[in-house]
């Protein structure tokens, strides 16, 4: 059987040697180009030790036509900005694009530029974006040229409010997150910040009231539910000292009484073909969603509040993970190929 020839558009970080590790177990793919910012074009090997032996590729300077001599498909695994350069010279060339950064995530391009103090400069890919949570996107994706990959929190706290959202069961507005990320999510590039001794034994939040996945989340539950009835969260991220992992702990407030019982059997139908959500009765823990792209959910009802938790790998399910099962649908593969 042949195989689908794929790039990934900068190979150094951390989502990416996730993603080449997925890909190097599927059947149908074969990892034809990587490309690098380093001036002197590293193996992959070097950029990762943990690829001696599994990979023999070089990266090199990013060419878009060379990559779509290689390639059919491109995972952009790139700094926010960044892409916005390069995705239209690909998806000029035949060359479908699935993108993990924010550059398409969001529809508005005054919020895009407002949020990321950057303007959007890609008009057409905007419009043509699809925004690849397979969980409830899964119709659209298979014909888009252009994937909007999720991130890890968005991905965390759109799945654990999708139901209630659907179902018009909690308030719009009010929405609380809070929500917990391991250092890995900041990213391979050094900052202080995340420098040992500043995040070791340490926790702390960030971006409070101002991060940039608000408006994705806004964005997304507000389509799931309906347009006309935005949604408006409270989202605050915090920093925690562990590798990789992210956990969301979500209040609502219910638009009626709510049953937990009734509430979990909901999770369980709106998730039956969602293969990668498992709706939990114990309390989940990043441990028991680490190294897989598994998301874990629960719901409780507390003091006539509804209280959703959640958590999942953010490299895997929140990164690399949701792309292969992106690539999978685009191709046509079962969704859980090279993720189990």
């Amino acid at each position: 059987m042949s195989r689908t020839g794929v790039a990934i558009v900068g190979a150094s970080g951390y989502a990416a040697r996730e993603l080449i590790r997925l890909l190097l177990n599927h059947p149908a793919v074969r990892i034809a180009a990587a490309t690098s910012r380093q001036d002197e074009s590293p193996r992959l090997e070097t950029l990762h030790p943990s690829l001696a032996r599994r990979i023999d590729l070089a990266c090199e300077p990013f060419d878009a036509d060379r990559i779509a001599e290689k390639a059919s498909i491109a995972f952009l695994a790139l700094p926010h900005t960044a892409s916005l350069e390069i995705t239209p010279d690909l998806r000029r060339r035949g060359v479908r694009v699935i993108d993990l950064s924010a550059d398409y995530r969001l529809k508005d391009a005054q919020v895009y530029a407002d949020w990321y103090g950057h303007p959007h400069t890609d008009a057409d890919g905007l419009k043509a974006a699809v925004y690849g949570l397979p969980e409830l996107f899964r119709e659209r994706i298979p014909l888009a040229d252009l994937i909007a990959n999720p991130g890890c929190y968005t991905s965390t706290s759109i799945l654990a409010l999708a139901p209630l959202v659907a179902e018009n069961l909690i308030e719009r507005r009010g929405i609380v997150i809070d929500a917990k990320s391991g250092v890995s999510g900041a990213g391979r590039s050094p900052k202080q910040p995340y420098h040992f001794p500043e995040c070791n034994e340490s926790l702390s939040a960030y971006g409070v009231g101002r991060h940039r996945h608000t408006p994705e989340i806004d964005q997304v539950l507000t389509e799931v539910g309906s347009p006309g009835d935005p949604v408006e969260v409270i989202f605050t991220p915090h920093l925690v000292p562990m590798d990789r992992g992210i956990f969301a702990t979500i209040y609502a407030v219910p638009k009626g009484t709510a049953v937990e019982h009734d509430l979990i059997e909901l999770y369980r139908s709106f998730y039956a073909r969602s293969p990668f959500v498992r709706v939990v009765g114990h309390l989940p823990s990043t441990k028991d969603s680490a190294h897989t792209n598994f998301c874990d959910i629960t719901v409780r009802v507390v003091r006539g509040r509804i209280l959703v938790l959640a958590c999942l790998d953010n490299l895997i399910k929140g990164a690399a993970g949701v792309a292969v099962q992106n690539l999978n649908l685009m191709l046509g593969h079962p969704e859980e190929t090279a993720l189990l």
